[in-house]
């Protein structure tokens, strides 16, 4: 490969690898085929990049190969931003993945499939769980990293983001003795948090809590935890099926996919468990047909869901440097605003890097399923 110490130490900042620790041993010994992945500056390189994205609380890092080179970037706050990449790097590409593929316990000889790892670590002092993806493109191998910082998550249903309107009545259904509830929603909108807040609400020596998850992203004290294992037939359907007979009270499954997965759940839930979950759906409603679309009698749906938790998670205005302004009167009277309701809007400063833009928040649908819903559902009903 022909990777040289000296180029890339000048490529890189000497803000060393202090601060940045690999808490699972790893095989360094991979003969030629880790040829240059070795190097203490690839090493250095690649140290650097996992401590700027936890600096920056990235919640993804997409390394991604490119006709021209190689573009990295980072994903905060629900939006992905190109970061400065030296043109002399892309000559050390494969060696970066290669790297990332030792730490991360993957095949460094495979380029043909992909691969799916995980990668431990301590940054300056807080523990981080790396989820690692790596998949072949036309230029190379692309690498998608999941930044899990235990230190930042508080699983506190007070810090979720929940109105007290919805907070109240979501606490009180997370003490139900049996039945579903769901909550749903895209990708990265924080359905895993709201779980695990709650799950931690409800926790105690008189409550039996087992979860059934791919993969397990956080360890939770108290609670027994299964990780999937589908290529040796450990599926969702599978793991739920076997943990009821382990007398448990309250059951998570990590998202219902399938129709045999969503029938495990129901069966569950009219057999005396509480059952959390998630599915991927636009809104509240629309989690009762897509249960029906999996092959559920709707009577079965009715008589078993007991609430819908739709959320997303919207970018919150920095407050350091919002601009306060009045809207038109065409849009407050579409937004039903009240005239002295003040407004703001993003300008951009160098506290959240000219975005105008720091952190999100939480927005919550809860619908609870009342005896005109229950019959609604059974009737197979139009969502509208």
């Amino acid at each position: 490969l022909g990777v040289g110490g000296d180029t890339i130490n000048q490529l890189v900042r000497q803000r060393s690898e202090e601060g940045i620790e690999l808490l699972e041993e790893i095989d360094e010994d991979h003969g030629e085929l880790a040829e240059g992945a070795q190097a203490p500056s690839v090493i250095r390189l690649v140290n650097e990049l996992l401590l700027e994205a936890v600096k920056q609380q990235t919640s993804d890092v997409h390394i991604e190969p490119e006709e021209r080179g190689l573009r990295i970037r980072f994903r905060m706050d629900g939006m992905l931003r190109v970061q400065p990449v030296p043109a002399e790097i892309n000559h050390f590409y494969s060696a970066i993945v290669t790297r990332l593929k030792i730490m991360s316990h993957l095949n460094i000889a495979e380029k043909r499939l992909p691969q799916d790892g995980r990668i431990k670590l301590r940054v300056q002092g807080r523990e981080v769980d790396v989820r690692v993806s790596i998949i072949p493109m036309l230029h190379g191998e692309g690498v998608v990293m999941r930044l899990l910082d235990k230190a930042r998550m508080k699983f506190d249903l007070k810090h979720v983001g929940m109105p007290p309107s919805v907070s109240t009545i979501f606490r009180d259904l997370i003490t139900l003795p049996h039945g579903i509830i769901l909550v749903t929603g895209p990708t990265g909108s924080g359905k895993s948090t709201t779980l695990y807040s709650a799950l931690n609400e409800i926790r105690d020596p008189t409550t039996k809590i087992i979860t059934v998850e791919d993969p397990v992203e956080y360890h939770m004290d108290g609670i027994s935890q299964i990780q999937v294992h589908s290529r040796i037939g450990l599926t969702f359907a599978a793991g739920l099926r076997s943990i009821l007979r382990h007398d448990p009270d309250v059951v998570l499954i990590g998202e219902i996919r399938d129709g045999e997965t969503a029938q495990a759940a129901i069966q569950a839930s009219l057999t005396g468990h509480l059952v959390l979950s998630t599915l991927h759906t636009n809104d509240a409603p629309s989690a009762l047909t897509r249960l029906i679309d999996l092959g559920i009698e709707p009577y079965l749906v009715s008589g078993s869901v007991e609430a819908i938790l739709a959320q997303r998670l919207v970018r919150r205005l920095c407050v350091h440097c919002r601009e306060r302004y009045c809207p038109d009167c065409q849009t407050r009277r579409v937004h039903q605003l009240p005239d002295d309701r003040p407004l703001y809007r993003a300008v951009g400063c160098r506290e959240c890097r000219g975005t105008g833009y720091s952190g999100r928040v939480g927005i919550f649908e809860l619908m609870t399923m009342n005896v005109r819903l229950r019959d609604l559902c059974s009737r197979k009903a139009p969502i509208d």
